[in-house]
């Protein structure tokens, strides 16, 4: 029985992760600042690793915990990168 719920708890996950990344390439496409289209690309990022993250459950498998870890440690640094750009304009001092 618990076996079953977690199976349809994780594909109802996936589903609405994969709707929140739809929301996010409208936002993305749509936005009318570069900072909505930053803060749209943290979104998708943060998205795409919790996705992995689900798979990783549902196959049991280490490597979708691994790529969920390199992808936020790429996504956190991509945001601080591009957040400095917008701010200053350069990236390097």
């Amino acid at each position: 029985m618990s076996a079953t719920i977690l199976a349809w708890s994780i594909a109802a996950a996936q589903l609405m992760l994969v709707a929140a990344m739809a929301c996010n390439c409208y936002r993305l496409i749509r936005g009318p600042r570069a900072q909505d289209r930053v803060l749209c690309l943290d979104a998708f990022y943060v998205n795409a690793m919790l996705l992995l993250l689900t798979f990783g459950i549902r196959t049991g498998s280490t490597l979708y915990f691994e790529a969920a870890l390199v992808i936020g440690l790429l996504g956190f640094i991509s945001t601080v990168a591009l957040a400095k750009f917008l701010m200053r304009g350069e990236v390097i001092e």
